[in-house]
Formats: C-alpha cells, structure tokens, sequence
C-alpha cells in the first residue's frame, strides 16, 4: 500500500462484468408465481410463513458468522496508510496484504472490540502474491485466530461477508455473492499496487473499499475463504470504481504463502511459473502493443535453457498470444514450474517457436 492513507489496490485494466445480481434477501424464494386460479391459488398462500422463517435464518446466520469472525479481523496501521488483517494462528500471526504492509518494517495493530493498539513486526512480504505476514510483539488473552475454507470447493452464487477496516472503519462488514471464480488479474504498478499478477482470484459482488485490503471474505460457514485484495477500476470513465466488482485472493493460496513465511521467514515454493527474464512491452509501428522484449535472461534460467536471449520479443506462450507483459505473466500464471510449453518469439523479423521447461518464480 503507498503512503497516501486508506489506499486498496485496483486493477489496471476494466474486468467483466458480474455473472450474477445480488437478489433482495427477502425476495430469495420467489413468492407465489404463475397465473393460476382454484386450488392452485390456495396452495400457494401457505408459503409466506416459510419464507418469513427462512428470512430469519438468514439474519441468524449472518449474526452468528459476524460473531464468530469479527474478532479475528484486524486494522492494521503502517505508517500513515490504513488496511486490514487476519489473525492467522494463536502466536500473534497475522496475514495481510503485501500492499498493505508496503516498505513499512514495524506496524500498529487495533483488534476488534479495543482501540488501543499492538505493536507489530513484520515477518515476511511477498509482492509476487501480495501477501504478508506480521506478527504481534505480545499476544494478548483476547486474541482468536480465524478459520480458513478450502477455496477450491468456493462456488458462484454463494453468500458472503467482506470484513475489514474500509476507509478507517475498522470492524466494518459488508454482503454479497461470490460472482465469478478461477479469474487471473493484474494489479497496477502505482496506486498502491504490487503489481503481482495472481491466478485463481475469487470475484465478490460485496463491496471492497479502500481500507479492505488484507481483511476476510467469509462464507456463511464462519470460514475464510480469501483476502480481500483488488477493487476493479474503469478507465474508461476516469479510472473510477466499478462498483460490485471486487478480487479476494483464494485461501488454499493465502494458508500456502502463509505458512511457509511462519516455517522458514521466506516462501520457499511458490508454485508460479516463470521464465527467468526481465521483460518490456514494446508497440509496432501503428502504437499497438505488439509483444514482450527480453531484457536480460537469468543464467541456468527456462529462457536461457531454451536459448531466449536479449533483444527476442515473445509474442506467444503455449497457444495464449502475448502483447504485452501483463499479458506474458497472465499466462505464466496459469501454468506451474516444470511444466512443458512453448515460446513464440521474433528475432530480427524472424518468427521463431522453441520449447521451454518452466522454471519458478
């Protein structure tokens, strides 16, 4: 996260849109449908107690989830920026953003239900996931640690609460649906962003506000199944928000990252796939982004195994054509370290394809 406060990273480029509308909660069931008269219209009527009671359910279950999650969502200060955080485990463990931690070493840490704040150091960021953990100087009696799902078994049109400390307002929650699975986004470079592309993103209809950022995204189970990360911008309307659309990264990834940072201080197999280069977009002769160059190859790397070399230009990964980096990572991010694939490059106008065993990032 930069300096400016409550600031939560945004995607660079407009995302689609929702696959599906939050509905009314009181309008879950339907009602009585169809133009039918006689005993049809008698057997219809009954229903509105059910519907009353489900309804109810309903606000139970959201009360019971806030009850039980709530205290293990954190506001986490680093510097004069604001985000938010999970309590991980009982040791004073708690996972975050990598955006939001930025350059900061020591943080201020307020849990639920106190205002005075704990001291709190960083353990390990890793921007190429943007995620962190910290961890408490002193774990006070209160603390209660969150439980996370599997967010593989995560699917579109389940109910969910974002909790976090959106705009300073710690201790916030907001609802909505999980609208889309499995998306691979980009964050910007600037604003805030790490600018890691991350694979697997869960899209939430629940509103992510600046301040959301490292916080829980909890289904009706009590278990968190990601971290809210990424609100969608359109900048086709002067980068302003898109509202309803947000990312939240998946919690298979978060407990993944996590707990090699509490093992060994480091990730130490991330499981992205890489190349070994450092790349650029370059554009043709209309201005049109037209491939990614190659700076400088890693020596031992996939690249330089497979014989890329400075100056190339890549403009296909397996069958994804590539136009730009973003796109190259994108691509990247939906293969694994030492799989097997293609690489598509120009090298002095000559197009040429040589196979590439990836690497790890």
């Amino acid at each position: 996260m930069d300096a400016s406060p409550a600031r939560v990273a945004r995607t660079a480029a407009a995302v689609a849109a929702l696959l599906c509308c939050l509905a009314p909660l009181s309008g879950c069931s339907g009602g009585g449908s169809g133009d039918r008269d006689g005993d049809a219209a008698a057997t219809t009527a009954p229903a509105a107690a059910p519907v009353a009671r489900a309804d109810g359910d309903l606000e139970d279950a959201y009360q019971k989830v806030i009850e039980d999650v709530l205290p293990s969502v954190v506001q986490i200060r680093a510097g004069r920026a604001v985000g938010s955080g999970v309590v991980y485990d009982d040791e004073g463990h708690i996972v975050t953003n990598a955006h939001v931690v930025g350059e900061e070493k020591t943080f201020r840490v307020t849990t639920a239900g106190s205002e005075d704040p704990l001291p709190a150091t960083l353990v390990y960021s890793y921007p190429q996931q943007d995620l962190a953990v910290i961890e408490l100087d002193e774990v006070p009696d209160r603390l209660r640690a969150a439980s996370f799902g599997d967010s593989s078994k995560v699917e579109v049109g389940q109910i969910v609460l974002a909790m976090g400390s959106p705009l300073g307002l710690s201790s916030s929650v907001t609802q909505g649906i999980v609208s889309a699975t499995g998306r691979t986004v980009s964050e910007s470079g600037g604003d805030g962003g790490t600018g890691a592309t991350i694979a697997n993103m869960v899209q939430t209809s629940a509103a992510i506000n600046p301040g959301n950022s490292g916080g829980a995204l909890v289904d009706l189970a009590g278990k968190v199944i990601g971290i809210p990360t990424l609100a969608a911008v359109d900048p086709g309307f002067g980068g302003s928000a898109a509202p309803g659309i947000g990312f939240a990264i998946p919690s298979s990834m978060v407990r993944t990252v996590a707990d090699q940072i509490i093992e060994d201080g480091r990730v130490t197999d991330s499981g992205r796939a890489a190349l070994g280069i450092t790349a650029r977009t370059v554009v043709d002769d209309e201005y049109r982004a037209a491939g990614a160059a190659v700076v400088d190859v890693v020596e031992g790397g996939a690249a330089d195994k497979a014989g890329l070399r400075p100056g190339d230009i890549i403009v296909g990964l397996g069958d994804t054509r590539v136009t730009t980096v973003t796109s190259l990572a994108e691509a990247l991010a939906a293969d694994r370290p030492g799989q097997r694939t293609t690489v598509t490059f120009t090298r002095n106008g000559e197009r040429r394809t040589v196979e590439v065993t990836l690497g790890a990032q």
